[in-house]
């Protein structure tokens, strides 16, 4: 019959997305039916667990892409990282959301989130976040209007955001440059209590230089999903390019990293066998592997090496923050944290919600450019065919 509903057609992903809302609902029940001692294992000698280490920290991070390819292409004039501005901008907006519903489980009294509006305090880091944050997502909202005002056809509205588009993002860039950095002073207020392989006085320097690293993997991780999950073909050329502005970021990175430990004499901690010295490696090769990588053409040229040396880098940032935030602080902090399963759910869902998000934005506003047709007889690899 024609006018029969049609189900959701039923398949692994979709299952798992069932699961991981019905987890995330019952851990947001208990959460704020029963407060943070019922849905964590956070203490006062440990109140930051992964909800600030992960959903905090690299939640703001991985969202990086949206000021640096944003920068590039209004203020730089790089026009070639057009086509990739809009998904970019929209992960970037998404990623900010998050962060802020997450920041709702976190509080301890998440009904005062408001109060740095009214009572100011400009000598705290954490009030100078919670503006940058606050105001990055307005920009990141009028960024991402003309999208919208396209799609419903609001012609005035449209040029009035696209008039004000380059003074919006100089504010976009300036207000990350100041919140990037300053999640990483957060943790120069615990000098004897955060590992010495982390702590430094560059740590803002280092954040803000690795969020711009995994705001360019990102970028790539964000189009081969897209490709993929939309039937687009991948922009090979701007893929290529990022790959390489990636691989010289990283080694600036790295490089300083050392740089750093062996003017501070913490290299020789290196050599001492503690789960700090094995993480510490963890986190550096996920970022130096694919560092060597993209430097070859060949693996720049190839669709599933770019995309696996993305994937390496985003974990090595996630790996990163979750040792400034928890691997660091817990020999300080004399308590070995373990976060309680309602804790991984929560942000799992919000994992979840986000990738649900953009698929839905994705499919119906233009955010993608329209394909052109492919030339006859074009196929194998486009990475590979951008590359010949």
């Amino acid at each position: 019959m024609g006018g029969a509903l049609r189900w959701p057609r039923v398949t692994v992903w979709r299952v798992v997305f069932a699961a991981l809302m019905g987890a995330t609902l019952y851990a947001t029940i208990v959460r704020f039916g029963g407060g943070l001692g019922k849905a964590t294992n956070l203490s006062d000698r440990f109140p930051w667990g992964i909800w600030v280490g992960f959903d905090v920290m690299c939640g703001v991070g991985l969202a990086a892409g949206g000021f640096t390819i944003a920068a590039m292409v209004h203020i730089f004039n790089v026009e070639k990282y057009k086509p990739i501005l809009r998904p970019t901008i929209l992960t970037a907006f998404l990623g900010y959301l998050l962060v802020i519903f997450g920041l709702m489980f976190d509080l301890g009294r998440p009904y005062r989130i408001w109060h740095p509006l009214v009572m100011w305090n400009p000598h705290s880091v954490m009030f100078e976040v919670a503006w940058c944050v606050m105001l990055y997502t307005s920009v990141l909202a009028m960024e991402f209007a003309p999208t919208v005002f396209e799609k419903l056809g609001w012609q005035g509205a449209l040029r009035w955001t696209r008039a004000i588009s380059v003074p919006v993002v100089i504010a976009g860039v300036i207000l990350s440059t100041l919140h990037q950095s300053s999640l990483g002073s957060l943790y120069l207020i615990f000098p004897y209590k955060l590992y010495p392989l982390w702590y430094t006085p560059l740590l803002p320097f280092f954040f803000y230089v690795s969020a711009i690293c995994v705001g360019f993997a990102m970028t790539i991780f964000e189009s081969w999903h897209s490709s993929r999950a939309f039937g687009r073909r991948l922009e090979a050329p701007l893929l290529m390019s990022v790959g390489r502005v990636l691989a010289v970021l990283l080694l600036v990175y790295l490089t300083m990293r050392f740089l750093d430990l062996n003017y501070r004499g913490a290299l020789p901690l290196l050599a001492l066998p503690r789960t700090e010295t094995y993480l510490f490696a963890l986190e550096i090769g996920l970022m130096a592997v694919p560092m060597v990588m993209l430097f070859r053409k060949r693996v720049r040229q190839s669709t599933g090496a770019l995309y696996a040396c993305a994937v390496m880098v985003i974990f090595g940032f996630v790996a990163n923050r979750l040792n400034v935030s928890v691997t660091g602080m817990e020999a300080g902090s004399g308590v070995h944290y373990v976060p309680k399963w309602m804790e991984v759910a929560v942000t799992l869902g919000l994992i979840a919600v986000g990738f649900a998000l953009f698929r839905v934005a994705a499919q119906f506003l233009p955010v993608f450019p329209e394909e052109k047709p492919a030339a006859p007889g074009a196929g194998g690899d486009p990475l590979a065919a951008a590359g010949r």
